[in-house]
């Protein structure tokens, strides 16, 4: 039976609950804050030769069950998150042990170059794939980053999309009391892209919307998504705590079925 995105979307949430429920683990908001930017791209985006790198490494799970509920790892895998001897740890493992995951990310600012560096990679080759960089605000905050977007713009990356999950809240407090990104659309694009604000990150059709604004182009793309921390659970939403905090069975019960009923 075919599913639509926003089905797959529920089923995706609910598993990446159930991962974070079993593990007793945090960083759920931050799965949830970019897991419709991971379902756009492994369900409807990606063809099985392009390549996505989640910067935001922290938000494994959502990466996980995406990539296996999309058929790009094996879904019999997500079973060993977080446990002992798992190759899916908290962040995703190094070594390319998952061909799906070809970096281990999670230490902020190293996305974007490793992305740049796959972008690159075809101008040597005869293959033609796209490069998908999913970043945070935090990712924002280092300079690694942006010594990156200057070698995009300089070689003309046009096979590379960044998309910003811009939920303005990091480990530490709201992303512009730590460290002020604004004016953060006018920085990319004097960095050389071509930028596009999805209003509604959350939202799989603004998201559609936004790529299709920068889909035919001779630079590389960047979509400021501006999403809720958390998103889809209400007492998550748009809170800092759910940077880090584990559910209770109290929490994980009312978590499901605000998902469910959405």
């Amino acid at each position: 039976m075919h599913l639509d995105l926003e089905q797959q979307r529920r089923i995706c949430a609910l598993k990446v609950l159930e991962l974070y429920h079993k593990a007793h683990a945090g960083h759920i908001g931050s799965s949830l804050s970019c897991l419709e930017i991971l379902v756009d791209l492994c369900f409807r985006r990606m063809s099985q030769d392009d390549q996505l790198i989640l910067s935001k490494g922290h938000a494994a799970a959502a990466l996980y069950t995406t990539l296996s509920l999309s058929g790009r790892m094996p879904e019999a895998s997500l079973d060993s998150f977080y446990t002992e001897g798992t190759l899916l740890a908290a962040h995703p493992p190094c070594g390319s042990s998952i061909p799906a995951i070809p970096f281990g990310t999670g230490s902020l600012g190293h996305g974007l170059g490793l992305a740049a560096g796959l972008a690159f990679s075809q101008k040597f080759t005869s293959r033609s794939f796209q490069v998908y960089a999913v970043l945070s605000d935090g990712d924002c905050n280092e300079g690694s980053t942006w010594e990156a977007a200057l070698f995009a713009a300089q070689h003309q990356l046009r096979n590379l999309t960044v998309i910003v999950d811009r939920n303005e809240i990091q480990g530490f407090g709201r992303s512009e009391e730590v460290l002020n990104l604004e004016p953060l659309t006018e920085k990319w694009r004097s960095f050389g892209f071509e930028v596009v604000e999805a209003e509604c990150g959350n939202n799989l059709q603004h998201l559609d919307a936004a790529h299709s604004k920068i889909e035919h182009r001779n630079r590389p793309g960047c979509i400021l998504a501006k999403t809720i921390k958390g998103h889809g659970v209400s007492f998550m939403e748009d809170r800092m705590e759910w940077h880090y905090l584990p559910m209770s069975e109290e929490q994980y019960s009312l978590a499901v079925s605000e998902t469910v009923s959405r």
